[in-house]
């Protein structure tokens, strides 16, 4: 078995990606929201809320709505990468417990508001974001908590 000297440094470089990932995600959804390659999610919600594929003003709003998500993520991203830093640097279980702590207050309500528009995309991006980032959180926290007691 991996002891927690070789599997913790494993960890955070993961949450370091997921956080990477997360910064990359939100600058390519705020500048590139209009490539064609969105399209069909576009439409897809655009449909969820009965509005046709030919009205241009609702595309261009919901085009709005989604670079401004998108800049919002990547404040987000970058607090996270703040933390997992902090976290990491100074072994501080109590931050990787509020980090776990934001995700699973976030996501029900994501999953909870996106379903009942019919938006299923959104209920596995949610449950693949919580579970990639919530275990690590949890062990690196059950493992940073024990470090200050010894």
């Amino acid at each position: 078995m991996l002891s927690t000297s070789v599997l913790r440094p494993w960890l955070v470089v993961w949450l370091y990606l997921i956080g990477l990932g997360h910064l990359t995600a939100a600058v390519g959804m705020t500048w590139l929201v209009d490539l064609p390659v969105f399209a069909d999610y576009h439409q897809s919600v655009l449909a969820v809320f009965g509005f046709a594929p030919d009205q241009k003003e609702a595309l261009a709003l919901h085009s709005w709505w989604m670079s401004l998500f998108g800049a919002t993520l990547q404040a987000f991203s970058l607090f996270f990468l703040a933390l997992v830093y902090f976290a990491s640097r100074y072994r501080c279980a109590a931050v990787w417990l509020w980090l776990g702590a934001g995700i699973l207050l976030w996501a029900p309500q994501d999953i909870y508001f996106s379903l009942q528009r019919g938006v299923w995309i959104h209920l596995w991006v949610d449950l693949a974001a919580v579970g990639a980032i919530v275990p690590p959180l949890c062990v690196l926290w059950w493992w940073d908590r024990k470090w200050k007691q010894e």
